[in-house]
């Protein structure tokens, strides 16, 4: 699926547009009697030209005559700024705003400079700014994308609001705007938001974001119409034809959605969420044995792929085909054990894969300060048990005796008692990894490692029986966990923005 990228750090700037410069000297401001309209004038017609250095030598003698001149410093500010002296001409607006703090045009200066260089300070000044011009759409843009960078997508969305029309020259916020209002599950909203974006930014990237929204609005007849110009041209996106095939699926037409992802996977035999689409279309229509043979030709192009094991397991359980499909679970966690079946739902596993013995030198200091911290001690047997030691062996008995007390202190810890059950099925007591799972499933019904464990168990123990339901109820939740991350990646498609090209408008 979508990765994400780097974004820019101003989606949204301020124009420093002639009119202010007018502003300045517009009735009421602040101008000392001694400065000419002419000297004055002379600097703006600078300014406008492009001409920094001639605006600022001309300002220079004034400034020195007229050291406290909010008008001057804010000048020399536009100056500076102009020639990329950014640092400078902060000076000069802070001089401005400690001679008159509620000067607008040096507080939108100094605004625009903290906010390229993604400042804490932004935020005050253009608080700053809007206590003095409350409707300001250029402040609420800002304060917006301030907010969105920082996850707060409840401040963003009121502040976006706020911003009006400005959004409509801004796509790059009007995204943000638009992802903010799917994380807070207002996709209706979403989807105008981004129909707008279309309109500023007609790209596949902007269609394919539109057609996500749609989708998780339920609008799949949308979404197939939003992306038939993408599907139309010789050369179509993977992403683009994945995504138009759920659409497909979910308005009611399963042979296109099967012809599209077919295509698809033509196009790219290697992607492996090409194949668990397919299963998934195959499960919904009982079409088991498609999905199975689907499946296979995946496993060919990609024989070490987990999930293909997980998802063709799900398929024979459907089949009743129950041997094989615990065969391929166990394939599954063979292959890879943090991410399959068999994984533990807590613990450090990337920091573990990454440089396990640095994570347990951490937990174990840790724990030579709290020793009774049931999580630290689940940690440090889940990462012993990784390390893969033989039953009988020192390690082996630490990460026993971790999870045990981990357990004892925590009883509602269903990884600890995950990582116990593991522990006892490695050591034959078959048993006792039998009560440890349902233990965990006590705390979790939805624990998928406690369901592994236990088919593993029962069978170890002779207990054939109750491993179809076992397989069963496995398969249900993987089938549940697949469609939510579906949800999940349709999420991330949204919130994924190339680097903005946006120019400072002039």
């Amino acid at each position: 699926m979508v990765r994400r990228s780097q974004r820019e750090l101003s989606a949204v700037r301020v124009p420093i547009r002639l009119a202010v410069l007018v502003a300045l000297f517009s009735a009421g401001s602040f101008v000392a009697a001694q400065i000419t309209v002419d000297r004055i004038g002379a600097v703006m017609s600078a300014l406008r030209a492009g001409q920094f250095d001639k605006a600022l030598q001309l300002l220079q003698p004034k400034l020195e005559q007229n050291p406290k001149n909010a008008q001057l410093w804010t000048l020399r500010g536009l100056a500076l700024s102009g020639k990329g002296d950014k640092r400078e001409a902060l000076g000069a607006f802070h001089r401005a705003l400690g001679v008159t703090p509620d000067y607008l045009p040096a507080l939108e200066g100094a605004a625009q400079i903290e906010y390229d260089s993604a400042s804490k300070d932004a935020v005050e000044l253009l608080q700053h700014i809007l206590a003095l011009r409350p409707h300001d759409p250029t402040s609420h843009a800002m304060l917006a994308v301030v907010a969105y960078r920082k996850g707060d997508c409840a401040t963003a969305v009121r502040h976006f609001r706020e911003s009006g029309p400005l959004l409509d020259s801004q796509p790059g916020a009007l995204q943000d705007y638009g992802a903010c209002l799917v994380r807070l599950k207002e996709v209706e909203k979403a989807v105008t938001v981004f129909s707008r974006v279309l309109t500023q930014s007609n790209d596949a990237g902007t269609r394919l974001r539109l057609a996500s929204v749609q989708m998780m609005a339920q609008r799949s007849k949308e979404a197939v119409e939003t992306l038939q110009p993408l599907l139309e041209e010789n050369t179509v996106d993977t992403e683009v034809l994945e995504l138009a095939a759920m659409a497909h699926e979910a308005s009611g037409n399963t042979p296109e959605a099967v012809r599209v992802l077919r295509q698809a996977i033509l196009s790219n035999p290697h992607d492996v969420n090409l194949y668990l689409d397919f299963a998934n279309v195959s499960i919904d229509h009982q079409s088991y044995q498609v999905g199975v043979d689907m499946i296979n030709a995946g496993l060919e192009a990609e024989p070490k792929a987990a999930e293909l094991y997980v998802a063709r397991g799900i398929l024979y359980v459907q089949l009743a085909q129950y041997d094989q499909a615990e065969s391929d679970f166990a394939k599954a966690d063979a292959i890879d054990p943090n991410q399959s079946i068999g994984s533990a739902a807590e613990g450090l596993a990337a920091v573990q894969k990454n440089d396990p013995e640095h994570a347990l030198a951490t937990v174990q200091s840790k724990l030579a300060n709290k020793p009774k911290d049931a999580f630290l001690l689940y940690l440090q047997a889940d990462i012993l048990t990784q390390r893969g030691p033989e039953p009988g062996s020192p390690e082996f008995r630490q990460a026993t005796e971790s999870a045990k007390k981990a357990v004892a202190l925590r009883p509602s810890l269903a990884a600890a008692h995950d990582v116990l059950a593991k522990l006892f099925l490695q050591a034959g007591e078959s048993d006792a990894a039998i009560d440890e799972s349902r233990r965990a499933l006590s705390s979790d019904p939805k624990d998928q490692t406690a369901i592994y464990h236990l088919i593993q168990a029962s069978r170890k123990s002779g207990r054939k029986g109750d491993i179809p339901g076992l397989l069963k109820r496995l398969a249900d939740l993987r089938m549940e966990g697949t469609r939510e991350e579906a949800e999940r990646n349709r999420y991330r498609l949204v919130e994924e923005k190339s680097p903005s090209t946006e120019k400072p408008q002039p």
